[in-house]
């Protein structure tokens, strides 16, 4: 996180007084504010791409569901837009004297959009739900630290409720973790944590068609492959409220055509620009005070799947990531709009330091050439990746770079949308290197280690397994006070940048562009649209 506010410490008074943190969700780089009155009756439409999985909050871990869910659904903790500070949103109040026990009160009278209350049972429901091994949820790894997660993340558990979890009244629950997290009060913001309706567990199937939440804006309809289109709910008290009336999330399979859309105001919001606005800088001159500039905490990566015959070998993976010149790349194909990585850990994260990855994150074609001809592998190189939202061309770059600098065939190879993408990932259907990016779902140092690099990691898409990265992760989680815990992930993190298991390439600076009709629009820390911030001008 990029500015510390305490509450991660060991005692109850440090863990209290942070927890009540400011009640504004708003603030960010990249305003650009008009003149005159707001329509608050007034329709918005953003860029969207298919979502990979059905719409429950612990299924959906990637950008095309998370624009639609994210705004459906309050969690306990939200955090700002632009520092990704935590702040209590649903929680009243969280606390804790150890770390390890927090005592969670919730705030009365929230309702979900089917007009019951929310109440304690419905986080504590939710949460054993979506830890549960029987129901495949994708986001089931962000529970283990709970007591109780290694019996029901079971395939077939014989129990349905973790043993840290406790209802003490309708306003009021109890979470006991296997051992102190100084990380869990800021964690229960991201979206796997939001509580669900009783709605849901009578049917969710149908469910994930029309869900059902208790945030800002309520689901209307979803055409699948066409747009997903949302409602501002009138009774919605949290801080976060949106100042308009409709949403519609507007699915494309080509990022240019959106662009188009956008520079014609047919589209009101793009988190991203295609390569070809890049080009020259030719963004600038397009958009002008349309321009939406963020903050981005994320990184990208390429995957190499350890369960690929010849990938399972350090020499090659060195070779690779010595043979993509970085600097190049990010200058000639992205335009500066991206800057080059050089570890697993965002730039504003605490705990981020430069220059972890070290000497093999630096361009260097003849260390790279000796590294290839010790790996002793043959045949051609893939890159694999969805080819739409300007995945593309910078993968075909550092193919070439990578061409260039081994004198080995390398080949990209599309998917044809996202969510293909995903499932040929999760499926590990992989036959080279895939794609990696990270967006932080919350701002935490262990955030970018656990999901990717430890062997049960929710997005462990290299299929990592180092026994001495689990137990320093392990041990890290379970370290009350957050100073020491980052140290820890710390070391965690110099062991996975010595096996390479991802090859760290850029990280996103955020250039966006709003329509005219727009006076606001922000992105926020994860490279989505900042709903609460967006204001259409009045006619």
């Amino acid at each position: 996180m990029r500015a510390s506010r305490g509450f991660w410490g060991a005692t109850a008074v440090v863990a209290t007084a942070a927890l009540l943190l400011t009640a504004c969700g708003g603030g960010g780089s990249g305003e650009n504010k008009g003149s005159g009155a707001t329509d608050a009756n007034a329709s918005v439409s953003v860029y969207g791409t298919e979502p990979e999985n059905s719409l429950i909050p612990a299924n959906t871990n990637e950008l095309g569901g998370s624009k639609a869910l994210k705004p459906v659904f309050s969690a306990l903790v939200g955090y700002k837009s632009d520092t990704a500070e935590p702040y209590n949103l649903m929680a009243e109040s969280i606390n804790t004297t150890d770390s390890k026990v927090f005592d969670i009160k919730i705030k009365k009278g929230w309702k979900f959009h089917d007009g019951t209350e929310v109440k304690a049972k419905n986080f504590v429901d939710a949460w054993n739900y979506s830890a549960n091994g029987k129901n495949g949820m994708q986001n089931a790894s962000f529970f283990e630290q709970i007591q109780g997660y290694d019996e029901i993340s079971a395939k077939e558990p014989a129990v349905k409720e973790m043993s840290g979890l406790k209802v003490v009244n309708d306003y009021e629950f109890q979470v006991t973790l296997k051992g102190p997290f100084s990380v869990f009060a800021t964690k229960i913001g991201y979206l796997a944590f939001a509580p669900l309706p009783d709605k849901f567990f009578a049917d969710p199937e149908a469910f994930a068609k029309a869900p059902i939440g208790n945030g800002p804006l309520k689901f209307v309809s979803r055409t699948p492959n066409q747009n997903m289109k949302l409602t501002r709910y009138d009774e919605y008290q949290g801080e976060d409220k949106v100042k308009f009336k409709d949403l519609e999330v507007r699915i494309y399979t080509s990022q240019e055509t959106a662009y188009q859309d956008l520079l014609s105001n047919r589209l009101d919001f793009m988190e991203a620009l295609p390569p070809a606005a890049k080009a020259g800088g030719k963004y600038k001159t397009d958009l002008g005070e349309r321009l939406v500039e963020g903050k981005l905490l994320g990184i990208s990566a390429l995957a190499l799947p350890y369960y690929v015959p010849g990938y399972n070998n350090l020499d090659l993976r060195k070779a690779i990531s010595l043979a993509i010149d970085r600097e190049q790349i990010v200058k000639t194909v992205m335009n500066d709009t991206y800057a080059p990585a050089d570890g697993y850990v965002s730039r504003g994260i605490e705990g981020y330091r430069p220059g972890v990855c070290g000497e093999f994150c630096k361009f260097d074609p003849v260390k790279a050439k000796e590294f290839f001809a010790k790996s002793g592998f043959t045949g051609k190189l893939t890159i694999a990746s969805n080819a739409d939202g300007g995945r593309k061309e910078p993968l075909v770059a550092a193919c070439n770079s990578i061409k260039n600098a081994l004198g080995v065939e390398c080949d990209f190879v599309p998917a044809t949308d996202f969510g293909q993408w995903r499932s040929i990932v999760n499926n590990r259907q992989l036959t080279g290197m895939g794609r990696s990016d990270w967006s932080a779902d919350y701002p935490s140092i262990e955030n970018y280690l656990n999901p990717r690099y430890k062997s049960t990691g929710s997005s462990n898409d290299s299929t990592y397994n180092n026994p001495a990265v689990d137990a320093l992760l392990t041990q890290a989680d379970q370290t009350a006070d957050k100073a020491a815990a980052i140290k820890l992930y710390q070391q965690a993190e110099d062991l996975i940048a010595k096996d390479l298991p991802q090859i760290p390439v850029w990280e996103e600076k955020g250039v966006g562009g709003k329509s005219n009709r727009l006076k606001v629009a922000k992105l926020d820390f994860g490279r989505l649209a900042d709903y609460s911030s967006i204001e259409v001008a009045a006619k």
